[in-house]
């Protein structure tokens, strides 16, 4: 009982800190996304993508969530916007206190904020961060039993980006398994296959990202469900 009580006072502190950073982002007029994967299924590499084919068009800003060193963060920096990192120091995730401390730094002269959470496909589905939309990234080399292993993950999801499906042809890998099984978890999410290293698929998730976003101004969206 004690347990829960503890985990119970560190969500609601964290969604306080959510509401907080949905208001910051609502009287700036900036759209957020926290972006979600497991390890090595290609998050900085979809972001790096992405903001390559849309800074000419919106001014981007990015924050980095790792354990440590600032490689990613690295990555994006030489794209030429404004970043900022995060070294959790051991946490597996990001939680809206962390968030809200980043955006005391980072520039929210910006159209897009881009958050990209710490690897794992468990723990950053609890934690509130006050973004608009979550996208979760599943790889083709993780294999096709994820959705179901990781529900509270998908339930979240508002996209779900399947990569690196150039390699569908090298793997036992079930698309119409993943596509059924997200629908038993989370009939709302779109389902968007891409290869970010090939450019396959990419064109149609920039256009729905772009249709994504509300205009002229940003819906406040509620905190993460507790439960699947």
């Amino acid at each position: 009982m004690k347990r829960v009580v503890v985990e119970e006072k560190i969500l609601e502190r964290n969604n306080e800190s959510a509401e907080k950073i949905r208001q910051i982002l609502k009287d700036k007029d900036v759209f957020a996304l926290n972006f979600m994967a497991s390890p090595g299924a290609g998050k900085t590499t979809v972001i790096e993508r992405t903001i390559e084919a849309l800074k000419d068009s919106y001014r981007i800003s990015y924050i980095d969530g790792d354990l440590d060193t600032d490689r990613d963060a690295s990555r994006i920096k030489n794209l030429g916007v404004d970043v900022v990192q995060i070294n959790t120091s051991g946490a597996c995730h990001l939680d809206a206190y962390m968030v809200l401390k980043a955006l005391e730094k980072v520039s929210l002269d910006c159209d897009l904020l881009i958050i990209e959470n710490v690897g794992n496909l468990v723990c950053p589905a609890t934690f509130d961060i006050g973004t608009h939309k979550n996208i979760v990234i599943l790889s083709v080399p993780e294999g096709d039993d994820k959705i179901k292993k990781y529900p509270v993950m998908f339930n979240i999801a508002d996209v779900v980006l399947l990569n690196k499906v150039d390699l569908l042809k090298f793997l036992n890998f079930d698309v119409d398994k993943v596509k059924r099984e997200l629908r038993d978890v989370n009939p709302k999410a779109k389902l968007i296959q891409i290869s970010a290293t090939e450019g396959y698929g990419m064109k149609m998730w920039y256009s729905f990202l772009e249709r994504l976003r509300p205009s002229p101004i940003l819906e406040t969206v509620g905190p993460f469900p507790q439960t699947v």
